[in-house]
C-alpha cells in the first residue's frame, strides 16, 4: 500500500484549506486504519473554513476534516480485538478523552482522506445493504435531529411539533420525528424546495416563514399550539416565531447553533404559560447505534438523502456548493 496519501487540511491559523498529500498513518495499540469510502460534507467544516467554528483540543495548526465518515477496516493495530479486516464500519463522530469530548475532523484528523485512523472503539459495523455514502451522515446529520427528538425532547407520539430550517439536518428531523409518531409536524422554510422536500419526508404542512405561521399553526392544532418547536437555523427571527406557536408548557429545541444572546420578546408571557428553551448538541454513540438498527430493520431509508458526490480532489467545490446552498443540497459527499 503506498505511503503517502491524498488528505483535505485545514491550518486553522489562516483557515486555508487545501487537498496534500500527506503520509499515510500508521494504526496504533487499540487503533484501526479504515480506508475511507465516503465522507459527508457538514455546514460544521464550512464554519472551520470560514472561522466561525475553532478546535479546542488540536495539537498543532493543521488538521485533517471530516467528521462523518464510512469504509474499511484495512489494517488493525496492536492489540485490537472486535474489528476484522475489510470490515464495513462507520465511525462515530468523536470520543471521550480526558474527561472532554473531542470532535473527528476538528480536535483530531478525521475523514476527508484516504484513510483515517479511528480507536476500535468508535467503529459502528454496516449493515451489507446500506451504501456507504449514506452510512457515513448517520453519525451527525442524522443522529443530532434523532438525539434532539429523543433525549432533548423527548418527543411522545401525537404530540404536535414543528421544524424550521428543512436543510441537511432539518430534513431529517422531519423525517425522523415521523418515525417517532409526532403528529401533526409542520416545517418552516423561505425555500420553495425544501418545502416540498419536508411535504416529501413526511409533514403535515409546509410554510413560508412569511406566512402568518402562529395563525396556521393554531388552525391545525385546534388552537392548542405545539408542543416543541425545533430551531435548525440558529437565527433569532426563527427563534422569535417559533416561541409564539408553542403551547402552554411547550419548548423550543435549540439544535442550530448560535454565538449570539438569546432573547425572548415578551418574558411574561413566556413565564406564565411555562415555556422552556432547551439547548441541544450533537448526539451519543448509542443513538448512531439505534439508528443503524433502524436502517437494517427497515425502518429508515436514507437513500434520499444524498444530494450528490465529488471526489477528495474537489473537496473545496463542495463546501463552495454548500456555502451558498448551490442546488439546495441535504447532504454532499466525498467519495476518496
Amino acid at each position: 500500500m503506498p505511503e503517502t496519501m491524498l488528505a483535505g487540511r485545514l491550518d486553522v491559523r489562516t483557515r486555508a484549506f487545501a487537498v496534500k498529500e500527506v503520509p499515510k498513518p500508521t494504526p496504533g495499540p487499540g487503533e484501526v486504519l479504515v480506508q475511507v469510502a465516503a465522507a459527508g460534507i457538514c455546514l460544521s467544516d464550512v464554519h472551520l473554513i470560514e472561522g466561525q467554528l475553532s478546535p479546542l483540543f488540536l495539537a498543532g495548526d493543521e488538521v485533517t476534516l471530516g467528521h462523518e465518515v464510512a469504509g474499511t477496516v484495512a489494517e488493525l493495530g496492536d492489540g485490537v480485538t472486535g474489528a476484522t479486516v475489510g470490515q464495513r464500519v462507520l465511525l462515530q463522530a468523536g470520543e471521550e478523552k480526558d474527561g472532554w469530548v473531542h470532535t473527528r475532523g476538528v480536535d483530531y484528523d478525521g475523514g476527508w482522506a484516504e484513510y483515517a485512523l479511528a480507536t476500535v472503539s468508535t467503529l459502528v459495523p454496516v449493515p451489507d445493504g446500506l451504501p456507504f455514502e449514506q452510512a457515513c451522515i448517520v453519525p451527525d446529520a442524522v443522529s443530532t435531529p434523532w438525539a434532539s427528538i429523543v433525549r432533548t425532547a423527548g418527543v411522545r407520539a401525537g404530540q404536535p411539533v414543528g421544524v424550521w430550517g428543512i436543510g441537511g439536518l432539518g430534513a431529517h428531523a422531519v423525517q425522523l420525528l415521523r418515525l417517532a409518531g409526532a403528529a401533526p409536524i409542520v416545517a418552516v422554510d423561505p425555500v420553495p424546495a425544501a418545502r416540498e422536500r419536508a411535504l416529501a419526508f413526511g409533514a403535515d404542512l409546509a410554510l413560508d416563514p412569511a406566512d402568518d405561521v402562529a395563525a396556521r399553526v393554531r388552525e391545525l392544532t385546534g388552537g392548542a399550539g405545539l408542543a416543541y418547536a425545533f430551531d435548525f437555523a440558529g437565527v433569532a427571527p426563527v427563534r422569535e416565531q417559533a416561541v409564539r406557536t408553542l403551547e402552554r408548557d411547550g419548548a423550543l429545541v435549540l439544535v442550530g447553533l448560535t454565538d449570539q444572546p438569546l432573547t425572548v420578546r415578551n418574558g411574561t408571557q413566556f413565564s406564565y404559560f411555562g415555556q422552556r428553551i432547551l439547548g441541544h448538541y450533537g448526539s451519543e454513540p448509542a443513538h448512531v447505534e439505534e439508528l443503524v438498527s433502524l436502517v437494517r430493520h427497515g425502518r429508515l431509508d436514507l437513500s434520499r438523502s444524498i444530494s450528490g458526490t465529488l471526489p477528495l480532489t474537489e473537496a473545496a467545490r463542495g463546501v463552495e456548493m454548500l456555502a451558498h446552498k448551490e442546488g439546495d443540497p441535504i447532504r454532499l459527499v466525498i467519495t476518496p
